[in-house]
Protein backbone atom coordinates (compact mmCIF):
# COMPACT_ATOMS: atom_id res chain seq x y z
CA UNK A 1 0.00 0.00 0.00
CA UNK A 2 1.63 3.31 -1.04
CA UNK A 3 2.47 5.73 1.75
CA UNK A 4 1.30 9.30 2.09
CA UNK A 5 3.32 11.73 -0.10
CA UNK A 6 5.55 14.19 1.75
CA UNK A 7 4.55 17.85 1.88
CA UNK A 8 6.96 20.67 1.01
CA UNK A 9 7.44 21.48 4.70
CA UNK A 10 8.32 17.85 5.41
CA UNK A 11 10.93 17.84 2.62
CA UNK A 12 12.58 20.96 4.07
CA UNK A 13 12.53 19.37 7.53
CA UNK A 14 14.33 16.29 6.22
CA UNK A 15 16.90 18.50 4.46
CA UNK A 16 17.63 20.46 7.66
CA UNK A 17 17.92 17.25 9.67
CA UNK A 18 19.95 15.00 7.33
CA UNK A 19 21.31 17.27 4.60
CA UNK A 20 24.37 18.40 6.58
CA UNK A 21 25.33 14.78 7.39
CA UNK A 22 25.00 13.74 3.76
CA UNK A 23 27.04 16.63 2.34
CA UNK A 24 29.72 16.35 5.04
CA UNK A 25 30.19 12.61 4.43
CA UNK A 26 30.17 13.09 0.66
CA UNK A 27 32.75 15.91 0.85
CA UNK A 28 35.01 13.87 3.13
CA UNK A 29 34.78 10.81 0.86
CA UNK A 30 35.69 12.59 -2.37
CA UNK A 31 38.36 14.64 -0.57
CA UNK A 32 40.08 11.45 0.62
CA UNK A 33 39.71 9.87 -2.81
CA UNK A 34 41.39 12.73 -4.70
CA UNK A 35 43.71 13.99 -1.93
CA UNK A 36 46.87 13.00 -3.89
CA UNK A 37 45.84 15.29 -6.74
CA UNK A 38 46.05 18.33 -4.45
CA UNK A 39 49.45 17.38 -2.95
CA UNK A 40 48.20 17.84 0.59
CA UNK A 41 50.74 17.59 3.39
CA UNK A 42 50.28 15.21 6.28
CA UNK A 43 49.45 18.12 8.60
CA UNK A 44 46.74 19.34 6.17
CA UNK A 45 45.26 15.85 6.00
CA UNK A 46 45.22 15.55 9.80
CA UNK A 47 43.75 19.02 10.12
CA UNK A 48 41.04 18.12 7.60
CA UNK A 49 40.21 15.01 9.61
CA UNK A 50 40.00 16.92 12.88
CA UNK A 51 37.80 19.61 11.36
CA UNK A 52 35.56 16.96 9.76
CA UNK A 53 35.08 15.28 13.16
CA UNK A 54 34.37 18.69 14.71
CA UNK A 55 31.73 19.35 12.04
CA UNK A 56 30.23 15.92 12.71
CA UNK A 57 30.02 16.52 16.48
CA UNK A 58 28.54 19.96 15.82
CA UNK A 59 25.84 18.35 13.70
CA UNK A 60 25.06 15.73 16.36
CA UNK A 61 24.75 18.45 18.99
CA UNK A 62 22.46 20.52 16.78
CA UNK A 63 20.31 17.50 15.92
CA UNK A 64 19.52 17.14 19.64
CA UNK A 65 19.19 20.86 20.33
CA UNK A 66 17.20 22.00 17.31
CA UNK A 67 13.78 20.50 18.19
CA UNK A 68 13.65 22.67 21.33
CA UNK A 69 14.71 25.97 19.70
CA UNK A 70 12.63 28.82 18.34
CA UNK A 71 13.15 30.43 14.95
CA UNK A 72 16.14 32.82 14.86
CA UNK A 73 17.17 31.67 18.34
CA UNK A 74 20.73 32.22 19.58
CA UNK A 75 21.70 28.48 19.45
CA UNK A 76 20.64 28.32 15.82
CA UNK A 77 22.68 31.38 14.88
CA UNK A 78 25.72 30.01 16.75
CA UNK A 79 25.33 26.67 14.92
CA UNK A 80 25.14 28.36 11.52
CA UNK A 81 28.23 30.56 11.98
CA UNK A 82 30.37 27.73 13.45
CA UNK A 83 29.37 25.46 10.59
CA UNK A 84 30.14 28.21 8.05
CA UNK A 85 33.59 28.74 9.64
CA UNK A 86 34.33 25.00 9.60
CA UNK A 87 33.25 24.77 5.95
CA UNK A 88 35.53 27.70 5.05
CA UNK A 89 38.50 26.14 6.88
CA UNK A 90 37.90 22.72 5.27
CA UNK A 91 37.64 24.29 1.80
CA UNK A 92 40.87 26.23 2.47
CA UNK A 93 42.56 22.87 3.10
CA UNK A 94 40.74 20.96 0.33
CA UNK A 95 38.59 22.75 -2.32
CA UNK A 96 36.22 19.77 -2.59
CA UNK A 97 34.79 20.55 0.85
CA UNK A 98 32.98 23.43 -0.84
CA UNK A 99 30.16 20.93 -1.41
CA UNK A 100 29.58 21.05 2.35
CA UNK A 101 29.66 24.87 2.30
CA UNK A 102 26.69 25.04 -0.11
CA UNK A 103 24.39 24.32 2.86
CA UNK A 104 24.52 28.03 3.65
CA UNK A 105 22.60 28.77 0.48
CA UNK A 106 19.63 26.72 1.65
CA UNK A 107 19.23 27.28 5.39
CA UNK A 108 20.60 30.74 6.18
CA UNK A 109 17.05 32.18 6.15
CA UNK A 110 15.94 29.45 8.58
CA UNK A 111 18.50 30.32 11.27
CA UNK A 112 19.32 34.00 10.77
CA UNK A 113 17.26 37.21 10.61
CA UNK A 114 16.86 38.86 7.22
CA UNK A 115 20.02 41.02 7.09
CA UNK A 116 22.21 38.42 8.83
CA UNK A 117 20.89 35.78 6.42
CA UNK A 118 22.19 37.80 3.45
CA UNK A 119 25.60 38.03 5.11
CA UNK A 120 25.55 34.28 5.72
CA UNK A 121 24.77 33.66 2.04
CA UNK A 122 27.67 35.94 0.97
CA UNK A 123 30.09 34.06 3.31
CA UNK A 124 28.98 30.75 1.81
CA UNK A 125 29.42 32.25 -1.67
CA UNK A 126 33.01 33.29 -0.79
CA UNK A 127 33.82 29.71 0.18
CA UNK A 128 32.24 28.15 -2.94
CA UNK A 129 33.75 30.79 -5.30
CA UNK A 130 37.19 30.25 -3.78
CA UNK A 131 36.90 26.53 -4.48
CA UNK A 132 35.80 27.09 -8.10
CA UNK A 133 38.59 29.64 -8.65
CA UNK A 134 41.24 27.00 -7.90
CA UNK A 135 41.29 26.97 -4.13
CA UNK A 136 41.84 29.34 -1.24
CA UNK A 137 43.64 31.61 -1.09
CA UNK A 138 43.64 32.69 -4.77
CA UNK A 139 47.08 32.70 -6.34
CA UNK A 140 48.29 35.65 -8.34
CA UNK A 141 46.38 38.43 -10.05
CA UNK A 142 44.63 36.02 -12.41
CA UNK A 143 43.44 33.91 -9.47
CA UNK A 144 42.08 36.93 -7.64
CA UNK A 145 40.38 38.19 -10.79
CA UNK A 146 38.81 34.81 -11.41
CA UNK A 147 37.76 34.61 -7.76
CA UNK A 148 36.18 38.09 -7.87
CA UNK A 149 34.23 37.29 -11.05
CA UNK A 150 32.93 33.96 -9.78
CA UNK A 151 32.05 35.51 -6.40
CA UNK A 152 30.12 38.31 -8.15
CA UNK A 153 28.18 35.75 -10.17
CA UNK A 154 27.41 33.68 -7.06
CA UNK A 155 26.30 36.68 -4.99
CA UNK A 156 24.15 38.03 -7.83
CA UNK A 157 22.47 34.66 -8.39
CA UNK A 158 21.98 34.06 -4.67
CA UNK A 159 20.46 37.50 -4.10
CA UNK A 160 18.24 37.07 -7.17
CA UNK A 161 16.97 33.68 -6.05
CA UNK A 162 16.60 34.98 -2.50
CA UNK A 163 14.45 37.84 -3.77
CA UNK A 164 12.35 35.44 -5.84
CA UNK A 165 12.02 33.20 -2.79
CA UNK A 166 10.78 36.10 -0.69
CA UNK A 167 8.23 37.01 -3.37
CA UNK A 168 7.11 33.40 -3.60
CA UNK A 169 6.76 33.24 0.17
CA UNK A 170 4.66 36.41 0.12
CA UNK A 171 2.52 34.95 -2.65
CA UNK A 172 2.04 31.75 -0.66
CA UNK A 173 1.04 33.76 2.40
CA UNK A 174 -1.38 35.83 0.34
CA UNK A 175 -2.84 32.68 -1.18
CA UNK A 176 -3.19 31.13 2.27
CA UNK A 177 -4.90 34.30 3.50
CA UNK A 178 -7.17 34.26 0.45
CA UNK A 179 -8.04 30.62 1.02
CA UNK A 180 -8.77 31.35 4.66
CA UNK A 181 -10.97 34.28 3.68
CA UNK A 182 -12.77 32.13 1.11
CA UNK A 183 -13.36 29.47 3.73
CA UNK A 184 -14.76 32.12 6.05
CA UNK A 185 -16.91 33.49 3.24
CA UNK A 186 -18.15 30.01 2.36
CA UNK A 187 -19.03 29.43 6.00
CA UNK A 188 -20.98 32.69 6.07
CA UNK A 189 -22.68 31.79 2.79
CA UNK A 190 -23.68 28.39 4.14
CA UNK A 191 -25.09 30.07 7.22
CA UNK A 192 -26.92 32.60 5.04
CA UNK A 193 -28.29 29.78 2.88
CA UNK A 194 -29.59 28.01 5.97
CA UNK A 195 -31.21 31.22 7.16
CA UNK A 196 -32.64 31.85 3.68
CA UNK A 197 -34.05 28.33 3.61
CA UNK A 198 -35.84 29.03 6.88
CA UNK A 199 -37.09 32.39 5.59
CA UNK A 200 -38.16 30.74 2.34
CA UNK A 201 -40.22 28.23 4.28
CA UNK A 202 -41.82 31.02 6.30
CA UNK A 203 -42.55 33.01 3.13
CA UNK A 204 -44.14 29.97 1.53
CA UNK A 205 -46.41 29.55 4.54
CA UNK A 206 -47.26 33.26 4.56
CA UNK A 207 -47.81 33.28 0.79
CA UNK A 208 -50.09 30.26 1.09
CA UNK A 209 -52.05 31.92 3.87
CA UNK A 210 -52.19 35.18 1.92
CA UNK A 211 -53.39 33.30 -1.16
CA UNK A 212 -56.13 31.60 0.81
CA UNK A 213 -57.22 34.93 2.34
CA UNK A 214 -57.15 36.65 -1.06
CA UNK A 215 -59.21 33.87 -2.61
CA UNK A 216 -61.74 34.17 0.20
CA UNK A 217 -62.00 37.91 -0.34
CA UNK A 218 -62.39 37.37 -4.08
CA UNK A 219 -65.17 34.86 -3.63
CA UNK A 220 -66.88 37.08 -1.06
CA UNK A 221 -66.76 40.04 -3.43
CA UNK A 222 -68.00 37.92 -6.34
CA UNK A 223 -70.91 36.58 -4.27
CA UNK A 224 -71.78 40.08 -3.13
CA UNK A 225 -71.57 41.60 -6.61
CA UNK A 226 -73.43 38.82 -8.42
CA UNK A 227 -75.42 36.32 -6.38
CA UNK A 228 -76.47 38.68 -3.58
CA UNK A 229 -77.56 41.36 -6.05
CA UNK A 230 -79.34 38.75 -8.15
CA UNK A 231 -81.20 37.45 -5.10
CA UNK A 232 -82.14 41.01 -4.14
CA UNK A 233 -83.52 41.52 -7.62
CA UNK A 234 -85.47 38.28 -7.48
CA UNK A 235 -86.97 39.28 -4.14
CA UNK A 236 -87.97 42.66 -5.58
CA UNK A 237 -89.67 41.02 -8.57
CA UNK A 238 -91.51 38.51 -6.35
CA UNK A 239 -92.69 41.31 -4.07
CA UNK A 240 -94.27 43.00 -7.09
CA UNK A 241 -95.94 39.69 -8.03
CA UNK A 242 -97.24 39.25 -4.49
CA UNK A 243 -98.70 42.78 -4.47
CA UNK A 244 -100.55 42.74 -7.83
CA UNK A 245 -103.67 41.07 -9.13
CA UNK A 246 -102.79 41.73 -12.74
CA UNK A 247 -101.84 38.32 -14.18
CA UNK A 248 -99.96 39.83 -17.13
CA UNK A 249 -97.86 42.06 -14.85
CA UNK A 250 -97.25 39.15 -12.51
CA UNK A 251 -96.15 36.98 -15.41
CA UNK A 252 -93.78 39.72 -16.58
CA UNK A 253 -92.12 40.01 -13.18
CA UNK A 254 -91.96 36.24 -12.75
CA UNK A 255 -90.12 36.03 -16.07
CA UNK A 256 -87.68 38.67 -14.81
CA UNK A 257 -87.21 36.76 -11.56
CA UNK A 258 -86.55 33.55 -13.51
CA UNK A 259 -84.02 35.32 -15.74
CA UNK A 260 -82.26 36.78 -12.69
CA UNK A 261 -82.16 33.36 -11.06
CA UNK A 262 -80.57 31.74 -14.10
CA UNK A 263 -78.12 34.60 -14.40
CA UNK A 264 -77.20 34.36 -10.72
CA UNK A 265 -76.68 30.61 -11.00
CA UNK A 266 -74.34 31.12 -13.95
CA UNK A 267 -72.43 33.85 -12.11
CA UNK A 268 -72.03 31.55 -9.09
CA UNK A 269 -70.39 28.93 -11.27
CA UNK A 270 -68.19 31.54 -12.93
CA UNK A 271 -67.12 32.93 -9.55
CA UNK A 272 -66.04 29.51 -8.32
CA UNK A 273 -64.07 28.93 -11.52
CA UNK A 274 -62.64 32.50 -11.40
CA UNK A 275 -63.94 33.32 -14.88
CA UNK A 276 -64.70 36.76 -16.27
CA UNK A 277 -68.31 38.04 -16.06
CA UNK A 278 -70.80 36.58 -18.53
CA UNK A 279 -71.50 40.09 -19.87
CA UNK A 280 -67.96 40.15 -21.28
CA UNK A 281 -68.17 36.81 -23.08
CA UNK A 282 -69.43 38.31 -26.34
CA UNK A 283 -69.15 42.06 -25.77
CA UNK A 284 -66.34 44.51 -25.07
CA UNK A 285 -66.54 46.61 -21.92
CA UNK A 286 -68.47 49.59 -23.44
CA UNK A 287 -71.19 47.33 -24.86
CA UNK A 288 -71.38 45.28 -21.63
CA UNK A 289 -71.69 48.46 -19.54
CA UNK A 290 -74.36 49.82 -21.87
CA UNK A 291 -76.44 46.64 -21.43
CA UNK A 292 -75.83 46.61 -17.69
CA UNK A 293 -76.99 50.21 -17.29
CA UNK A 294 -80.04 49.60 -19.48
CA UNK A 295 -81.01 46.46 -17.54
CA UNK A 296 -80.55 48.21 -14.21
CA UNK A 297 -82.68 51.14 -15.40
CA UNK A 298 -85.45 48.79 -16.50
CA UNK A 299 -85.47 46.92 -13.17
CA UNK A 300 -85.20 49.96 -10.94
CA UNK A 301 -87.40 52.34 -12.93
CA UNK A 302 -84.72 55.05 -12.71
CA UNK A 303 -83.67 56.91 -15.82
CA UNK A 304 -79.99 56.08 -16.55
CA UNK A 305 -77.65 57.19 -19.32
CA UNK A 306 -74.37 55.64 -20.40
CA UNK A 307 -71.61 57.63 -22.19
CA UNK A 308 -68.20 56.72 -23.63
CA UNK A 309 -65.46 59.34 -24.14
CA UNK A 310 -62.02 59.06 -25.72
CA UNK A 311 -60.66 56.51 -28.16
CA UNK A 312 -61.92 53.06 -27.26
CA UNK A 313 -59.27 50.37 -26.56
CA UNK A 314 -59.54 46.60 -26.22
CA UNK A 315 -58.81 46.24 -22.50
CA UNK A 316 -57.19 43.40 -20.64
CA UNK A 317 -59.77 40.92 -19.31
CA UNK A 318 -58.96 41.66 -15.67
CA UNK A 319 -59.27 45.43 -16.18
CA UNK A 320 -62.58 45.09 -18.00
CA UNK A 321 -63.99 42.68 -15.37
CA UNK A 322 -62.92 44.98 -12.54
CA UNK A 323 -64.61 48.06 -14.04
CA UNK A 324 -67.78 46.11 -14.83
CA UNK A 325 -68.03 44.78 -11.26
CA UNK A 326 -67.42 48.26 -9.84
CA UNK A 327 -70.21 49.64 -12.06
CA UNK A 328 -72.60 46.87 -10.95
CA UNK A 329 -71.81 47.51 -7.25
CA UNK A 330 -72.15 51.27 -7.63
CA UNK A 331 -75.55 50.91 -9.38
CA UNK A 332 -76.71 48.44 -6.72
CA UNK A 333 -75.79 50.98 -4.01
CA UNK A 334 -77.67 53.72 -5.88
CA UNK A 335 -80.81 51.58 -6.09
CA UNK A 336 -80.53 50.59 -2.43
CA UNK A 337 -79.67 53.90 -0.78
CA UNK A 338 -79.90 56.94 -3.08
CA UNK A 339 -83.54 57.07 -4.38
CA UNK A 340 -82.43 59.13 -7.40
CA UNK A 341 -84.34 60.40 -10.40
CA UNK A 342 -81.40 60.24 -12.81
CA UNK A 343 -78.12 58.33 -13.01
CA UNK A 344 -75.20 58.89 -15.37
CA UNK A 345 -72.46 56.33 -16.09
CA UNK A 346 -69.39 57.50 -18.05
CA UNK A 347 -66.50 55.38 -19.31
CA UNK A 348 -63.50 57.52 -20.29
CA UNK A 349 -60.34 56.43 -22.13
CA UNK A 350 -57.57 58.85 -21.11
CA UNK A 351 -54.27 57.78 -22.65
CA UNK A 352 -52.70 55.50 -20.05
CA UNK A 353 -55.76 55.39 -17.74
CA UNK A 354 -59.39 54.35 -17.87
CA UNK A 355 -61.96 56.13 -15.72
CA UNK A 356 -65.44 54.94 -14.74
CA UNK A 357 -67.77 57.54 -13.17
CA UNK A 358 -71.21 56.77 -11.72
CA UNK A 359 -73.19 59.90 -10.70
CA UNK A 360 -76.69 60.19 -9.26
CA UNK A 361 -78.90 63.02 -8.03
CA UNK A 362 -80.12 61.09 -5.00
CA UNK A 363 -80.18 61.91 -1.32
CA UNK A 364 -76.39 61.74 -0.89
CA UNK A 365 -74.52 61.24 2.41
CA UNK A 366 -71.56 62.41 4.48
CA UNK A 367 -68.52 60.32 3.41
CA UNK A 368 -66.76 61.00 6.72
CA UNK A 369 -69.52 59.22 8.64
CA UNK A 370 -69.75 56.31 6.24
CA UNK A 371 -69.03 52.93 7.96
CA UNK A 372 -66.43 50.67 6.37
CA UNK A 373 -69.20 48.17 5.50
CA UNK A 374 -72.83 48.70 4.80
CA UNK A 375 -75.40 47.83 7.38
CA UNK A 376 -76.63 44.90 5.31
CA UNK A 377 -73.28 43.14 5.56
CA UNK A 378 -72.29 43.94 1.97
CA UNK A 379 -68.88 45.12 0.86
CA UNK A 380 -69.96 48.50 -0.51
CA UNK A 381 -67.25 51.06 -1.20
CA UNK A 382 -64.58 48.96 0.52
CA UNK A 383 -65.21 46.18 -1.98
CA UNK A 384 -64.92 48.56 -4.92
CA UNK A 385 -61.69 50.02 -3.56
CA UNK A 386 -60.25 46.53 -3.01
CA UNK A 387 -61.10 45.53 -6.59
CA UNK A 388 -59.43 48.64 -8.02
CA UNK A 389 -56.38 48.25 -5.77
CA UNK A 390 -55.76 44.72 -7.08
CA UNK A 391 -54.95 46.21 -10.50
CA UNK A 392 -53.13 49.32 -9.15
CA UNK A 393 -56.19 51.54 -9.39
CA UNK A 394 -58.19 53.66 -6.95
CA UNK A 395 -61.80 54.57 -6.17
CA UNK A 396 -62.85 58.01 -4.86
CA UNK A 397 -66.25 59.13 -3.61
CA UNK A 398 -67.71 62.64 -3.61
CA UNK A 399 -71.06 63.17 -1.92
CA UNK A 400 -73.07 65.65 0.08
CA UNK A 401 -76.38 65.16 1.82
CA UNK A 402 -79.16 66.14 -0.55
CA UNK A 403 -76.76 66.76 -3.44
CA UNK A 404 -76.24 63.27 -4.86
CA UNK A 405 -73.14 61.07 -5.09
CA UNK A 406 -70.28 60.61 -7.55
CA UNK A 407 -68.18 57.42 -7.53
CA UNK A 408 -65.04 57.51 -9.69
CA UNK A 409 -62.76 54.55 -10.41
CA UNK A 410 -59.42 55.13 -12.17
CA UNK A 411 -57.28 52.18 -13.26
CA UNK A 412 -54.27 51.76 -15.58
CA UNK A 413 -55.11 51.18 -19.25
CA UNK A 414 -53.73 47.73 -19.93
CA UNK A 415 -54.50 46.52 -23.44
CA UNK A 416 -55.72 43.04 -24.25
CA UNK A 417 -52.89 40.62 -25.04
Amino acid sequence: MPGRPFSLEEHWERLHRWGAYALLVFSAAISVAVAPAFSLTRDEIYASGVLTLAALFLQVWWGRTRPHQTKYGVPGQVYFWIRTALAFALTWLNPLYAVYATLGYFDSASYLPKRAARLGVVCSAVTVAGSQAGGLPPRGALGWTLFGGILAIHVSLVLLFSHLGVKEEERVRERAATIKELESTNARLEQALEENAGLHSQLLVQAREAGVADERRRLAAEIHDTIAQGLAGIIAQLQVVAGTSDSDLARQHLDRASTLARHSLGEARRSVQNLSPAELDNDALPAALRKTVAGWSERSGVRAQFTVTGTQEQLHDEVAATLLRIAQEALANVAKHASPERVGVTLSYMGDEVSLDVRDDGRGFDPLRLPSRSGTGGFGLDGMRARAARIAGAVTVESEEGQGTAVSARVPLVRHG
